[in-house]
Order: structure tokens, then C-alpha cells, then sequence
């Protein structure tokens, strides 16, 4: 099964240096730090690579969040990163997909740790403004000392299969011919299991069994973890509710194989490979080879 997209970051996360403000001092000031090229949650790229600058070329550090150690090098990420002048480009997608997996991995982690910090300036108990501290990982209320810490929201995404066939759906706002998984964020007091089967009875009628996990993978589009499943239909009657989905229909393993490879004929376009879906239909498919 090929590993989820934005998972595979080949570094040390330092939690220890992040309650080390000795340590952390001493990482801010290593000649060989590292500083992340963000262009506001942007990646700045170079020959699909990441780009770093040597921290210490900054001069005065800006607010930063310590994402780790790299073979001992302490690399960080700007938490106020600047937005060029201009158009914004596009294809951001297409240029993730081009780095190296650990580089893919490390940049969902920035992006997700510094949107978090523009979401949460202000305190959930108080209102009052909060600070950063723990190496960016934490924000505390300067008026109740509430601390405040990065959350991720657990969503489900997933086939259901009945006689041979997995169960897809598509979005009104997808590229015409897109299908893809359904999905749907936990509510408070659920299981994935209770969620999968909710949210596949909710968008499509179909109703689920016997839910197995796949996979998981974190998307920062802002802080997702997606949790992918394929459950058991009881039977293939779609009844779709047209104010969650587009429309759902049951699509054959040959049909998934040609969509994930690409073949012109196929009967629909299958999700990118960065995105968790497409690991998804790919396991499904190969376990019926």
C-alpha cells in the first residue's frame, strides 16, 4: 500500500526542548539553525525542494516555533511568516506532491502548528490576548493563565463495499468526472465506527457494518487527521442527500484501477495521490487482486 501523503518526516520532534528554555536558547543560537521559507502558509520552493535560511541571518529572531532536530540541527519555522506582494500562484497541490515525502511531511506539520497560532490569539476562557510559549507549541492567557494547546479534528473518510464494489461520491464544486470517498468530521461521544456509519448513512442512505480501518494521515488544510475505513453495505440502494454531496455511485475494482491509473477511458477521475483517498481506493483495489 503506498504510505499516505504528508506522513514519512525523518525528524526529532525534541519534546524535551521544548520544556528546556536553556536548551531551546542554545538551539535559537547554533550557528547551524535553520529557518523555514514560508510565503504566508505557503511553501517557498526551490527545484521542488523546501528552502532554508540560516536562522542566524536573521538578526533579531522573529516568533518561531522550534519543529525540530534534522541529523542534531535545530530547524524552525517562522510564526508570522510574510505574503508576497501580488497574485498569489496557484497549483500549490501539484507542488506539494513534487517534494520528497519527509519534506511533504515536515510542511503539513508547519503549516498546521503556525495556522493554529493565527486562529488562537485570544483566549477560549477569557477572551483576553495570549502569548506563545514551549517553543511555540503552547499559547498561555496573559489575564487567567489558561494554556492552550494545537488541536487536530479527527475526520473519517470512507468506502463502503457491497458484491464487489466500493461506494464513492462527488462534491458540486469538484472538477467535473472527480469521485472520491465520503467523509465526515467525529461529533463529541462517537467512535469511528459510529462516525463512518453515520456519515456514509447520512450523504448516500447506504447503511454500514464491520468497519475496518486502512490508514491515517494528517492534512493541513487547517488540522485534519483523516482516518480512513471501509465498512460493509447492507445493501447498494443510494439515496443521496443532495445538501452534503452531488451525487454517490458504485464503481467495480476494475474501474478503480483504471481511475488510479489514469487511463483515458476510465469512468471517473480519481483523488490525487497526496490526498489520503487515493490510499484509500488503492488498498481497496488491491485487495481484490
Amino acid at each position: 500500500m503506498r504510505a499516505p501523503g504528508f506522513t514519512g518526516a525523518v525528524i526529532d520532534r525534541a519534546d524535551w526542548m521544548r520544556h528546556d528554555e536553556a536548551a531551546l536558547a542554545n538551539a535559537l543560537r547554533d550557528p547551524k539553525a535553520r529557518l523555514l521559507g514560508l510565503d504566508d502558509l505557503d511553501p517557498v520552493l526551490a527545484e521542488d525542494r523546501l528552502t532554508w535560511t540560516m536562522l542566524a541571518d536573521q538578526g533579531e529572531a522573529p516568533p518561531l516555533v522550534l519543529l525540530g532536530l534534522i541529523e542534531g540541527v535545530p530547524h524552525f519555522a517562522p510564526l508570522d511568516p510574510p505574503r508576497s506582494a501580488g497574485e498569489r500562484p496557484g497549483g500549490l497541490f501539484d507542488a506539494i506532491a513534487r517534494l520528497p515525502e519527509s519534506e511533504a511531511a515536515l510542511y503539513a506539520g508547519a503549516r498546521s502548528v503556525v495556522d493554529w497560532h493565527r486562529r488562537h490569539r485570544f483566549c477560549a476562557r477569557c477572551g483576553h490576548a495570549t502569548h506563545t510559549f514551549r517553543a511555540g507549541w503552547a499559547r498561555k492567557c496573559d489575564n487567567c493563565d489558561a494554556e492552550h494547546f494545537p488541536r487536530t479534528d479527527p475526520v473519517v473518510i470512507m468506502i463502503a463495499e457491497h458484491d464487489g464494489r466500493a461506494l464513492l461520491g462527488r462534491q458540486a464544486s469538484w472538477a467535473p468526472g472527480r469521485y472520491s470517498a465520503l467523509a465526515g468530521f467525529l461529533e463529541p461521544g462517537e467512535s469511528i465506527e459510529e462516525a463512518v456509519a453515520r456519515e456514509t448513512l447520512e450523504e448516500s442512505g447506504v447503511r454500514v457494518t464491520n468497519v475496518r480501518y486502512v490508514a491515517s494521515q494528517p492534512w493541513p488544510f487547517p488540522s485534519s487527521l483523516m482516518i480512513a475505513c471501509v465498512g460493509q453495505a447492507a445493501d447498494d440502494r443510494i439515496t443521496v442527500d443532495t445538501n452534503e454531496i452531488e451525487d454517490a455511485r458504485w464503481f467495480a475494482r476494475d474501474e478503480v484501477r483504471a481511475a488510479l491509473a489514469g487511463e483515458a477511458d476510465a469512468p471517473f477521475g480519481a483523488p490525487p495521490p497526496i490526498a489520503i483517498a487515493h490510499t484509500l481506493l488503492s488498498a481497496w483495489a488491491e485487495a481484490g487482486s
